[in-house]
């Protein structure tokens, strides 16, 4: 592949990080000397700056895609680039679009510190902790499954206690599941486009490396389920299908195909396993599409779908869930220019979901409808 690229890219991927301090929190004393308050000072430059970003790194994503459909781009260059993708945005700032990695950290806080049930304690009950100040939902109990809860016991330990090492030690701890389920995807479909899609996504490399959700360690597990059942290893594959459902709970939607999978392996029936990709994509989806119906849609649930997508490869649901993809990273426009979740912000946020999608369908549809009328 171009080094020419490679190194463009890299210097990329630098800036994305050196920018991503732009929305530094004071109150991490650690990194108080790095706060400059740009993001609040300069809303306006700071929306441009990161809508400019993502256009970016969409049309690297874009090149490599068309790189590995072309076949000009191999394993040991799709390797090379995650390798530099994960090195060099560990180091970007965790907390740049979202709070969740700080409640993570102090739920574990609550539960393996302080001893107390996070289920049952709210953070902000308990007084004096410098933790507790970051949060954005100190006044909510633990939110997810308890195998995340336990598993987010590792990072927490190994942070030795200090707000900024447990900071990034639960961001390289979130790095494991991102290339186990990029090798998990290469292992199902043996196709190396199928992991440009997912490994260099720009909101999957946002949402995993920068902001470090916990959803990636919940799809890690289900394909890891789904991987047991491609084996006909119905033990494992229960096994971490319930494990996946304790993290956060979104992929019990994918029971009905699960059990379907179940079913076929006991009546020793073949199994198209695009199709089984393809229906568990469906369902993720309706899940995501849902979400409003308990708070709203956040960008990193589209993590539910993507993958599965990603695996079955159907054209007309890979474009929309890429156009998806591009939308949802907009969703933090609002917010960064404005200041505030109230006046157009919603409004802003549901378009830029939506309309990007929404063309892509159209496209289709009015493509569907001029074909029969040329026909005719």
């Amino acid at each position: 592949m171009n080094f020419l690229l490679i190194f463009i890219y890299i210097l990329f991927l630098f800036l994305f990080t050196i920018f991503s301090y732009a929305f530094l929190d004071p109150n991490i004393i650690q990194l108080r000397k790095l706060f400059t308050d740009f993001s609040f000072d300069q809303r306006a430059l700071t929306t441009v700056l990161y809508a400019s970003l993502v256009v970016i790194f969409f049309i690297f994503y874009g090149t490599f895609v068309w790189l590995g459909i072309r076949k000009k781009i191999h394993a040991r260059d799709v390797i090379r680039l995650v390798g530099i993708t994960v090195v060099v945005l560990f180091f970007s700032y965790p907390v740049m679009l979202s709070y969740d990695i700080v409640n993570y950290m102090a739920t574990s806080k609550v539960l393996f510190f302080y001893q107390e049930n996070p289920y049952v304690i709210m953070p902000i009950k308990i007084a004096g902790d410098s933790l507790f100040s970051l949060m954005h939902a100190a006044n909510k109990i633990a939110l997810y499954g308890p195998f995340w809860v336990i598993l987010s016991g590792i990072p927490y330990f190994l942070g030795f206690g200090n707000l900024l090492f447990t900071l990034f030690s639960f961001k390289f701890f979130i790095v494991f599941f991102y290339l186990g389920t990029a090798f998990l995807i290469w292992k199902m479909s043996k196709n190396i486009v199928s992991v440009i899609l997912f490994s260099l996504n720009p909101l999957i490399i946002i949402e995993t490396l920068v902001s470090g959700h916990n959803d990636i360690v919940m799809i890690f597990l289900v394909l890891l389920s789904f991987f047991f059942l491609t084996k006909k290893k119905v033990f494992f594959a229960v096994l971490f299908f319930i494990l996946s459902i304790l993290i956060k709970y979104s992929t019990i939607l994918l029971l009905p195909v699960f059990l379907y999978a179940l079913w076929k392996i006991a009546e020793k029936r073949e199994i198209n396993w695009k199709t089984i990709f393809y229906n568990s994509s469906l369902c993720m989806l309706a899940g995501f599409l849902l979400s409003p119906l308990r708070e709203e849609i956040y960008s990193w649930y589209a993590l539910w779908f993507l993958p599965f997508v990603f695996l079955a490869l159907n054209r007309k649901l890979l474009l929309i869930s890429i156009a998806f993809s591009f939308g949802l990273l907009f969703r933090y426009i609002p917010f960064m220019l404005f200041g505030t979740h109230a006046g157009l912000t919603p409004i802003i946020k549901t378009s830029v979901t939506f309309i990007p999608a929404g063309l892509v369908l159209f496209y289709f549809v009015v493509k569907k409808i001029w074909g029969k009328i040329s026909f005719r």
